[in-house]
C-alpha cells in the first residue's frame, strides 16, 4: 500500500564515503566478535555453575582468577575455528560447546559420589571398572534431581548457540580479528597467572604446592586440568634445604624422682641400635646417574636413616594378616557394638591420632597402605608402579624373601582397578584371588559382598602354613548407605535403635559384617593356637565419602553426624583408625602412639617390628615407635605435627592450643620437609626409582 520513499541522489551530488576501519579497530573488533563473547560467557558459566554446585564458596579473589582464565581459554576454540569458512566454523563450534561441558559433568558426578575431585589419570584408570561394576550407581546419579539439573545448566550454552548462531553469527574472520582474539587470550591468561602468583594464598598452590583438588577450588576446573597435565610432565625434581636453625625449646621442669643406687648404672646405660639401611651407595649413584635418578639419590644422602629401637624384631617370624577396610573409620569402633574391633584397637598398639588421606579412592588408599607412598599419578599409580617392578619394599616381597606363604584376597570383581594384574605383582607367593578367579566359591554375588563370607571361606587356605602373609581388601563397608544395601539389611536389627539417621545407621550396619569377619578370624587363630604368633594390621582406604552426596567442607551433615563434629577441612575429614594387634600384646604393657601418624607410616613400622632389612630413607613415612619427627601430611600439602596442623590452601597454621604457638621458622621448616617428601613420591613414581636402586 505504502512505498518507502527512496532517497534520490543526483549525479552532481557526492555520496560521502565511509572510511575503512583502521587495523586497530579491526583487532579490537575481533575481541568483541559474537563468537568470542559467547564462548567467554559459556566457559565462565560452566566454571561458576560447577563451583557453586560442588565447592559452594562465596566471593573471593579466586572468582576473578577463574573469570580471567575462563575468558582466556574460551578464545582458543574461537581462534582455531576462525580458519574455516563461517558455515563450517559454526558446526565445529557447536560440537566443541557440547564437548566442553563433558569434563564439568564428569567431575560433578565424581564429586557427588566421592566428595573429592579425581585427576585425569584416576578417571581414565577407573573408567572401565566403573562402567561395568557400578553402572547402576552411575545411572542413579545421572537421573537424580541434582544430576538432571546439572546437565540442564551445563547444556544451556551449546543449546543457546544452536539457536543464536545464524542470527548473530559473524562473517568470516580476517587476520586482524584473529590477532584480537589471540591478544584477548594472552591478556586474560596472563592476568590469571599474574594474580595466581601475586596473591600469597594462591601462589604456593599454583606452583610448588600444587594439587589437583586445591587447583580446582582456587583456579577452576579447566586450570586444574591444565596444571595436572603440565605438572604430570615435569622431568626435573627440585628438593629444598630443610635444615633450619633449631628453635629454643622451653625448659622442662620435672619433679625429683627417687633413685635406686643399685640401678643407677643400669639406668645410665644407653642401648645402641643399628640403623635401617641397605647396602646401596646413594652418593655414588648421585654422581653416576642423571636426571631424576640423580636428584632422588642426592636427596636421600641428605636424610638421616632411622635407628632400630626396643621394638625392633618384636614380631620376627610371626604371621601377618593385613586388611584394607573399605570406607572404615574410627567411629565404627565401639565396646558394645563391635567388641572385636574394640579389643584389637585397645589391646594392641594404640594409635591416638591416625589419618588416612583421601586422594584417589580405594586404589589410592591401597597404594598408600601397601607402598607407603602417596599415589601422585592418581588412579594410574598402582598399575604404573607395579608394572615397573617397584615392589621390592612391599611387605609381600620382604616376607616372600623369608619364604612366607602369601596371598591377596578381595571379595569384589577380581578385574576391578586391574587388581588381577597389579596384585599378582606385589610379591605374594600365591598371587591374588577375587570374585571371578576363585572367590565365588566362598562369597555370594550381592552388593556389597560379605567380608565375613570371604574371611571364613579363605582361612583354611593359610591357617595351617608354617608362616603366612595374607592381604585382604574388603568391600562390605561400601556405599550406598540405606537399608536396602545387602550388608545393611543383613545387620539392620543390630543398629535399628541407634540414635542416628538412616544413612549413618546403614553405614554402621555395613561395617558390622567386618566386625563379624574379624571375630571369626580371631576365633580361628585362637582355636589353632597361633594368635600369639600372628599379627593383624588394619586401616581404611578412605573416609566414608558415600555418606553425603555432593558435599563440600562444612556441608557434610551425615559424616559430621558420625564424627560428632562439623567437618570443615581435609585434616578433620581424614582422621581414622589403625590396628596393629597380636595375641602376644594382650597382657603386655600398652604401647601408645600419641603423635600424628598415617597410612604411610605402616610400612616402616611393620618392617621394623618384623625385623626386616629395609632402608628407612626410601620410605617417606616413619616408624611410629622410633624417635623420628612425627609429621602427618597428605598429597595436598596439608600437614600436622604435635604442635598443630597446617592447611595449604589458605596457608594457615592452627596450633593445638593457644600455648602451642610456633614461629614462622618452624612452619617453613615443616613445609619444606613436606614438599620434599611429596616431590620424592612424585619422582619415585615418575622414573621407577625403587626398581633402579633395589637389588633384584
Amino acid at each position: 500500500m505504502f512505498r518507502k520513499k527512496q532517497k534520490v541522489v543526483y549525479q552532481h551530488e557526492k555520496v560521502p564515503e565511509t572510511p575503512p576501519p583502521s587495523f586497530l579497530r579491526k583487532v579490537i573488533g575481533g575481541m568483541f566478535r559474537f563468537e568470542a563473547l559467547f564462548f567467554a560467557a559459556a566457559f565462565l558459566w560452566w566454571e561458576i555453575v560447577f563451583k557453586f554446585a560442588t565447592i559452594r564458596s562465596g566471593f573471593s579473589w579466586n572468582l576473578c582468577i577463574i573469570a580471567l582464565f575462563s575468558v582466556g581459554y574460551a578464545m582458543v576454540p574461537v581462534l582455531l575455528t576462525s580458519f574455516f569458512k563461517e558455515k563450517i566454523a559454526r558446526v565445529l563450534r557447536s560440537i566443541l560447546l557440547f564437548l566442553g561441558m563433558i569434563p564439568f559433568g564428569v567431575e560433578f558426578f565424581i564429586f557427588q559420589e566421592y566428595n573429592i575431585f579425581y585427576d585425569i589419570k584416576t578417571i581414565i584408570n577407573g573408567a572401565g571398572g566403573a562402567a561395568t561394576g557400578f553402572i547402576g550407581e552411575i545411572m542413579n546419579l545421572i537421573l537424580s534431581v541434582s544430576g538432571i539439573l546439572m546437565l540442564v545448566l551445563l547444556a544451556i550454552p551449546p543449546v543457546l548457540y544452536l539457536i543464536l548462531k545464524k542470527r548473530c553469527g559473524s562473517k568470516d574472520a580476517n587476520w586482524p580479528a584473529r590477532l584480537g582474539i589471540l591478544l584477548a587470550a594472552l591478556i586474560c591468561i596472563g592476568g590469571g597467572i599474574g594474580l595466581s602468583h601475586g596473591l600469597k594464598s594462591y601462589a604456593a598452590v599454583y606452583s610448588k604446592e600444587y594439587s589437583f583438588p586445591s587447583a580446582i577450588r582456587n583456579f577452576g576446573l579447566l586450570t586444574g586440568i591444565r596444571l595436572d597435565i603440565t605438572h604430570g610432565r615435569k622431568d626435573t625434581l627440585s628438593f629444598e634445604n630443610a635444615e633450619f636453625e633449631p628453635e629454643e625449646e622451653p625448659a622442662v621442669t620435672t619433679a625429683p624422682a627417687d633413685i635406686d643406687p643399685e640401678n643407677t648404672a643400669t639406668a645410665a646405660t644407653t642401648v645402641s641400635y643399628p640403623v635401617h639401611t641397605l647396602d646401596i651407595d646413594f652418593e655414588r649413584l648421585a654422581q653416576e646417574d642423571s636426571g631424576q635418578y640423580a636428584s632422588l639419590s642426592e636427596y636421600i644422602t641428605t636424610l638421616k636413616p632411622a635407628s632400630g629401637n626396643q621394638y625392633t624384631g618384636m614380631f620376627k617370624g610371626k604371621n601377618l594378616i593385613f586388611l584394607t577396610a573399605e570406607a572404615f573409620t574410627k567411629e565404627v569402633i565401639s565396646k558394645e557394638l563391635t567388641p572385636t574391633l574394640y579389643r584389637l584397637s585397645t589391646k594392641g598398639i594404640q594409635f591416638k591420632d591416625f589419618y588416612q588421606p583421601a586422594c584417589a579412592g580405594t586404589t589410592g588408599g591401597e597404594f598408600q597402605n601397601i607402598f607407603g607412598l602417596h599415589p601422585m599419578f592418581g588412579g594410574a599409580s598402582f598399575p604404573s608402579f607395579t608394572a615397573g617392578g617397584n615392589t621390592g619394599l612391599t611387605l609381600a616381597s620382604q616376607l616372600n624373601r623369608q619364604h612366607y606363604w602369601g596371598k591377596a584376597y578381595h571379595n569384589n570383581d577380581f578385574t576391578f582397578y586391574s587388581r588381577h594384574i597389579t596384585h599378582n605383582q606385589l610379591g605374594f607367593s600365591e598371587g591374588f584371588m577375587g570374585y571371578g578367579n576363585g572367590m565365588e566359591q566362598y562369597v555370594t554375588y550381592e552388593w556389597p559382598q560379605s567380608d565375613q563370607d570371604m574371611i571364613k571361606g579363605t582361612i583354611p587356605e593359610y591357617i595351617g602354613k608354617p608362616h603366612f602373609n595374607v592381604y585382604y581388601m574388603t568391600v562390605s563397608g561400601h556405599n550406598g548407605y540405606d537399608r536396602f544395601n545387602a550388608m545393611s539389611a543383613k545387620h539392620w536389627d543390630e543398629v535399628e535403635d541407634l540414635p542416628y539417621s538412616e544413612p549413618v545407621k546403614a553405614y554402621i550396619a555395613c561395617n558390622l559384617d567386618l566386625e563379624a569377619a574379624l571375630t571369626d578370624l580371631v576365633a580361628a587363630l585362637e582355636k589353632k593356637g597361633i594368635a600369639d604368633d600372628t599379627v593383624i594390621c588394619m586401616t581404611a582406604d578412605h573416609f566414608p565419602y558415600g555418606l553425603d552426596d555432593n558435599a563440600s567442607y562444612g556441608n557434610m551433615p551425615y559424616l559430621s553426624e558420625l564424627y560428632g563434629y562439623n567437618v570443615v577441612d581435609a585434616v578433620h575429614r581424614d582422621h581414622n583408625a589403625a590396628i596393629i594387634w597380636s595375641g602376644c600384646l594382650e597382657d603386655a604393657e600398652p604401647i601408645v602412639v600419641d603423635a600424628p601418624a598415617s597410612s604411610l607410616d605402616l610400612l616402616p613400622t611393620l618392617s621394623n617390628l618384623f625385623g626386616l632389612d629395609y632402608d628407612s630413607r626410601l620410605m617417606p613415612g616413619r616408624d611410629v615407635l622410633s624417635d623420628a619427627e612425627a609429621i602427618y601430611f597428605d598429597r595436598d600439602y596439608n600437614w600436622k605435627t604435635d604442635r598443630g596442623y597446617f592447611l595449604a590452601e589458605t596457608q594457615t597454621f592452627y596450633p593445638n592450643t593457644e600455648h602451642d604457638a610456633v614461629s614462622d621458622t618452624y612452619i617453613e621448616r615443616i613445609k619444606a620437609i613436606v614438599r620434599n617428601k611429596i616431590n620424592y613420591c612424585q619422582g619415585v613414581l615418575n622414573c621407577g626409582y625403587l626398581a633402579h636402586v633395589l637389588p633384584q
